[in-house]
């Protein structure tokens, strides 16, 4: 016996572009967090740039095409898009738990 298929009702399913509700800029998945007494943004990235960046989480690179998220303070002195910064949704999630030194696995590069 096949698996039952679920089918789209007709007239059912996702609205109408004019019914969507506005998501803001962007993809509309931006958050607001709280971290170390500041206000920080985060946006999850689909890693589709062909960049390599620096996880501060864990100081091990993010290679193009992997899904990671974004984090800046939201306001303050010199906060904003030049405070981006680029960090595994693993590393980011474990940020309270982590100490200021880091510390790496023994077959992790020294870079």
């Amino acid at each position: 016996m096949s698996p039952r298929r679920n089918r789209q009702q007709r007239g059912g399913g996702k609205p109408a572009p004019a019914e969507r509700p506005e998501t803001g800029p962007g993809h509309g998945l931006e958050r607001t967090e709280t971290w170390q007494g500041e206000e920080w943004s985060v946006r999850p990235v689909a890693g589709a740039a062909g960049k390599h960046y620096r996880c501060p989480g864990c100081d091990q690179e993010i290679p193009p095409g992997v899904g990671h998220l974004v984090a800046w303070p939201e306001a303050g002195f010199g906060g904003g898009i030049d405070e981006r910064r680029h960090w595994h949704r693993a590393c980011w999630n474990a940020k309270d738990r982590r100490t200021t030194k880091v510390q790496r696995s023994r077959n992790a590069p020294r870079y």
